[in-house]
């Protein structure tokens, strides 16, 4: 796993989703992260540690290739703004639901 500064993982994820765009997935994931880097045993408890403040993990993947950043609870709000821009360019590829089957599916349970 390759750990980008936040504009190096944007321009890297939007490379990655150029890439996908034919055939492939982009897997996002994005979750809390204080800091540590070796696992806390479940017998022994550090109660020494106390995180600085928040930040939050983001990982990208297409299988083949690892991109991640860590973003600081400062830069959150700067960094979501160009997340989002980032998401609404490269959504275009998904597929329409169709509604008739859903609407047949909800029919048939009543």
């Amino acid at each position: 796993v390759v750990l980008l500064e936040s504009k190096q993982f944007l321009a890297e994820l939007t490379r990655l989703f150029q890439e996908c765009r034919l055939s492939g997935s982009v897997f996002l994931t994005l979750k809390k992260y204080d800091g540590r880097t070796k696992p806390i045993p479940r017998k022994v408890s550090v109660e020494g540690f106390e995180p600085s403040d928040n930040k939050c993990l983001l990982r990208a993947t297409d299988g083949k290739k690892k991109i991640s950043t860590v973003v600081s609870s400062k830069e959150v709000n700067k960094f979501q703004m160009a997340y989002s821009n980032l998401l609404r360019a490269n959504m275009d590829g998904l597929k329409k639901r169709d509604k008739k089957s859903k609407s047949k599916k909800s029919k048939a349970a009543q």
